[in-house]
């Protein structure tokens, strides 16, 4: 904490603003293995690990979201700090889908009961809405200068260019992040979240992805990720 007093203001911001999100993901990983431990009965097992990433991978949106409205300090400072979530999500929250895209592309194709697809689709829905309580909260205690409850969660579109481009740029990423993901399938696991979290960087610097956009394709990884291990 002293060698934190002797930096910038913005210094100490971003870095407080790290440790809230590693934070949280060391609470739910802390969270996945008691309920390893402790809870046998798979649907319910099911529901708590949907909910709990879910829980981690919204509230770490909502934080990166706000570091990227601020100034960064450095260029290469955002692509950084993709890589590295990418890469901690993709480690730390396979085996869950936490996209309901996916959950309901499953169901559609009969890989996954009625049931089993709902519950699924509520775990995230009660994970999404306990995340953006819990993230306010710590806003409130205002830990940086950007850090203020009266934030609005209010939904924005993240498209900033005309429609037709943008139907043009969600194309070529899906193709280009699909088409890399199949490739990747013989790759072992800790490899592939590499790989795979490099690409997603490598879109956004080539400025065919913003944060957010990424995280879009992001989720369905995660799903494709657990299938594929499945299949291992």
């Amino acid at each position: 904490m002293a060698s934190l007093l002797g930096l910038a203001p913005e210094v100490q911001d971003t870095c407080t603003s790290l440790g809230l999100m590693l934070s949280i993901v060391l609470c739910v990983a802390l969270a996945r293995v008691v309920l390893r431990q402790q809870m046998h009965r798979p649907l319910a097992h099911t529901f708590v690990l949907e909910f709990l990433a879910t829980f981690q991978l919204c509230c770490c949106t909502h934080e990166l979201q706000l570091l990227s409205e601020q100034e960064p300090a450095h260029p290469t400072w955002p692509l950084t700090l993709i890589y590295f979530f990418s890469l901690v999500h993709g480690l730390t929250l396979v085996g869950t889908s936490s996209n309901p895209c996916g959950v309901m592309m499953q169901m559609m194709l009969g890989g996954m009961s009625p049931e089993i697809g709902a519950m699924r689709l509520l775990a995230q829905l009660m994970g999404a809405l306990c995340s953006r309580y819990c993230i306010g909260a710590l806003w409130s205690l205002g830990l940086t200068r950007y850090h203020v409850s009266e934030r609005n969660f209010a939904c924005r579109n993240p498209i900033q260019v005309d429609l037709p481009k943008a139907v043009v740029i969600e194309a070529i990423c899906s193709f280009i992040f699909h088409s890399a993901l199949l490739h990747f399938q013989e790759v072992r696991t800790k490899l592939r979240i590499h790989l795979l979290a490099a690409l997603i960087t490598f879109l956004v610097y080539a400025g065919i992805l913003s944060m957010i956009l990424m995280f879009s394709f992001f989720l369905p990884w995660l799903y494709n990720n657990h299938t594929t291990d499945k299949k291992e």
